[in-house]
């Protein structure tokens, strides 16, 4: 049904700035510029072999732009939702519709590059709260034109994102909506002793989607997008580019998982949580 994390949106409050931080960070160039007039809002887009990135500003009027600079008001910059992407939306629709939740009416958006004129088209389905769970998030059905393959001279560039990381306080009620209604891959559900917490880890488009269980007082289920990791080929390579541009970055250590090497960026990365994750050879 899913079978894509179709990509992540970052707030932003000044693209232009945004977009050159994460030029330097990923060492790639934006393969989209676009301007949603309807919406009030600007976007740069980063793809990746898996995913893209989308920086996302407040730029003129409209609900949109008002949800963007709501959030940054609240939280400052950083994560904002992540998108979901399937071939088969009605198919997902009336799987949900079957389920007895109720879901508004898709919605076709279109895109236009302020680079060369281009366009693409898509449909989004947005979710109720009992899916979304205070996590803004929607499912996405692209129709036509491509986003383009990144453009880079850096041979120590960042490929791919590796995993996603989202906290809830209940594990058990998000399985059934990621892995029975949404019907991503459950590759391993366990309790980390590194971490003291149960973690699941969900397998779509060779991303993993890393949750993690922090029990709370509340009573429904709640869920936040918490932190991006980024593949890398060669992490003491990127770690040297970071470091020469001016970006400030962890020492290397051993990673959680087995058989990984992981460096933290510690600026320039609009207030998300950014980790390196080089996959050891075994």
């Amino acid at each position: 049904m899913i079978n894509t994390i179709d990509h992540v949106i970052v707030a932003v409050e000044n693209l232009a700035e945004a977009e050159n931080d994460y030029k330097t960070i990923l060492g790639i160039e934006p393969s989209w510029r676009g301007t949603h007039v309807d919406w009030g809002t600007s976007n740069s887009l980063f793809n990746f072999d898996n995913t893209y990135l989308e920086l996302l500003a407040a730029t003129g009027e409209g609900m949109g732009a008002q949800f963007v600079r709501q959030k940054i008001k609240q939280n400052g910059e950083g994560l904002l939702g992540i998108v979901l992407g399937t071939n088969e939306l009605d198919a997902v629709r009336d799987k949900i519709l079957s389920l007895n939740y109720f879901l508004p009416n898709s919605t076709e958006g279109v895109g236009t590059n302020n680079d060369n004129s281009s366009k693409r088209t898509w449909v989004n389905q947005f979710l109720p709260s009992e899916l979304s769970r205070g996590l803004f998030s929607f499912i996405i059905q692209h129709k036509e034109g491509n986003l383009p393959k990144a453009e880079t001279n850096e041979d120590s560039h960042i490929n791919r994102l590796d995993h996603i990381v989202i906290k809830t306080n209940e594990a058990d009620s998000f399985i059934k909506i990621y892995k029975d209604i949404y019907g991503i891959r459950l590759a391993l559900d366990k309790f980390v002793e590194a971490w003291k917490r149960r973690m699941l880890f969900f397998r779509v488009n060779k991303t993993t989607i890393e949750v993690i269980e922090e029990k709370d007082d509340q009573d429904k289920p709640h869920d936040m997008l918490w932190g991006l990791a980024w593949g890398v080929d060669d992490i003491n390579n990127t770690r040297d580019r970071l470091i020469k541009n001016g970006i400030e970055i962890s020492e290397i250590k051993n990673g959680v998982k087995e058989n990984t090497l992981v460096a933290t960026i510690k600026s320039n990365t609009r207030g998300v949580p950014t980790l390196l994750i080089q996959q050891e050879n075994v």
